[in-house]
């Protein structure tokens, strides 16, 4: 691709979190969901709990502003059809591929290109390289330069078309099938991540079952809550300990604010807790008024465990991001 080396549209979650004043970040801080990139919901319709990446193959020759469009319209494709669309990466994805029959030069003033395409659409997932949908449609776009030609064909992809709507009904079965033949697979998988403390591939993998799995959703549901709890004692521990560290190297309105750093990184459900909460009246005591601080809260009013599968979705949504490839090569799929 020109100069677009991907385009990715998609789905998140917004994760709230109170009560943080800090002056300054610190990189040894192990700060979980704090750090987790809140995102927007760009489709209301998302029926099944189901979200695609938008990815580009960097080896497609789409001009620039034809690549950004036919992203866009990829992802009307699927939010149209009951499907989320997610701005990063996740293993399933849709993608395109433009083949020119022909290109030919229409007389002017001003002369056009005039340009017959097939566009074939592809459902399918990334890591195991299998494609769950195709579908062709046949294209004709004409415009005073390629990039315009280009736009006009990728018009014709119609979101509400019986087959384009066809080949995402297909994906969508084709990755609900997977969720539920792997799913004792993946909650294995994600508890002996727990084990080596590698909470936030574990909670990706959890968290990436769609509620349209059945069963298999509510068992990953039970396991998430079980993980995160886990990975907030586990940040627990880490925090207190930077902090107490931070707090004995200086008492006084430096160290207090250094520490605060991690402190505010500590949920009010983890194991230590109240050490922490005996660390801050410590620091309080000593510094009075100086400090403006206050530990992380859950929001009143809303119910307490959607809040914690929520910031567990945050912790996986970040994760996968950091998965995301530098480029998109993907010869095998047509």
């Amino acid at each position: 691709m020109r100069s677009l080396n991907k385009t990715l549209i998609v789905i998140g979650l917004t994760l709230w979190f109170g009560g943080m004043v800090c002056a300054q970040t610190q990189p040894d801080a192990v700060s979980g969901a704090t750090q987790a990139a809140a995102t927007q919901a760009t489709a209301d319709n998302n029926e099944y709990g189901i979200v695609l990446s938008v990815l580009l193959d960097d080896a497609e020759e789409i001009p620039t502003d034809a690549a950004r469009y036919l992203s866009n319209k990829l992802a009307q494709t699927i939010t149209a059809n009951g499907v989320g669309a997610f701005e990063g990466f996740s293993r399933f994805f849709i993608t395109a591929r433009l083949g020119l029959a022909t290109r030919d030069i229409v007389p002017g003033p001003p002369a056009q290109i005039a340009e017959n395409m097939e566009i074939t659409l592809y459902i399918a997932d990334y890591f195991d390289q299998k494609i769950f949908a195709t579908t062709t449609i046949n294209a004709k776009g004409v415009g005073t330069n390629e990039s315009k030609a280009f736009i006009n064909a990728v018009k014709n992809l119609n979101p509400h078309a019986e087959p384009v709507a066809a080949f995402v009904r297909k994906g969508k079965d084709k990755i609900i099938d997977y969720y539920r033949a792997q799913c004792d697979n993946i909650i294995k998988q994600a508890q002996s991540l727990a084990v080596q403390k590698k909470y936030e591939e574990a909670l990706y993998l959890l968290t990436s079952i769609p509620d349209a799995a059945g069963d298999c959703y509510d068992k990953a549901l039970d396991a998430t809550a079980a993980i995160f709890q886990q990975y907030t004692d586990y940040l627990c521990e880490v925090n207190l300990a930077l902090a107490k560290a931070a707090w004995a190297a200086e008492q006084n309105s430096a160290g207090a604010q250094k520490a605060g750093v991690y402190m505010s990184l500590i949920y009010p459900d983890a194991a230590c807790y109240g050490e922490a909460q005996a660390l801050y009246t410590e620091i309080k005591g000593k510094v009075l008024d100086d400090w403006k601080f206050e530990m992380k809260k859950w929001q009143d009013g809303v119910n307490l465990e959607s809040q914690r599968i929520e910031a567990a979705r945050a912790i996986g949504v970040a994760y996968g991001r950091g998965q995301q490839p530098t480029s998109y090569v993907m010869g095998w799929c047509r």
